[in-house]
């Protein structure tokens, strides 16, 4: 398979998303051009990006838009539904139990793990939450890849070390604590308190 960069696998959801808008207005087709500019985005990046995708920019029509849909959404494996688990069924952990999209996105939260004796053994927007020392046999048990970790930025490690051991390839880490890993395991960082200060200051900056 293919390897794409990153920063291209991090692009490839604006145009989704741009595509989607275009299509429920009744296009069918679309420039790379159109695309760069609602998705704010140069259009040589666009075309370098949706060239991994196979899908050719037929000339003087532009890109088929329901074919380049299914392509991206192919590229991302978002077509092939992957079940996770999540450890830490506080706030945040909640919400993303209820989360919807989630499994249109290609992931299907499954469980939820927790060490709080009131949440063990209720269900949560549908999915039940167990246990965080159930989670290594359960893990094992289903053959689960993924891990989602929203506890305490202290207890992050601590989780993630549970997940490894357990067989967990692929970590989305909702902390702003970094761990660390062995090679070979996935980790993607969700740094809210990142993007707030950066909001913060911006705002400071600009105040009128």
């Amino acid at each position: 398979m293919t390897k794409i960069p990153t920063s291209t696998l991090k692009r490839l959801p604006q145009y989704l998303e741009v595509l989607n808008q275009l299509r429920r207005a009744g296009l069918k087709a679309v420039s790379a051009t159109k695309i760069s500019v609602f998705a704010d985005v140069h259009q040589t990046l666009v075309r370098k990006d949706l060239a991994f995708t196979g899908e050719e920019n037929v000339p003087k029509q532009g890109y088929r838009i329901l074919e380049l849909i299914k392509a991206i959404e192919e590229c991302l494996n978002w077509n092939d539904t992957s079940p996770c688990y999540l450890v830490g069924v506080g706030h945040l952990g909640s919400a993303l139990l209820g989360y919807q999209e989630f499994a249109q996105k290609g992931l299907s939260i499954v469980a939820g793990f927790d060490n709080e004796p009131r949440l063990i053994d209720t269900v949560v927007h549908g999915i039940p939450v167990y246990s965080v020392l159930d989670f290594h046999a359960m893990a094992k048990r289903q053959d689960i890849r993924i891990g989602i970790i929203s506890v305490p930025p202290e207890s992050a490690q601590f989780v993630a070390d549970i997940m490894i051991h357990s067989g967990i390839k692929a970590i989305w880490n909702f902390t702003p604590q970094k761990i660390q890993v062995p090679a070979g395991i996935i980790v993607e960082y969700v740094d809210m308190f990142a993007s707030l200060a950066v909001l913060s200051r911006r705002l400071a900056e600009n105040p009128s």
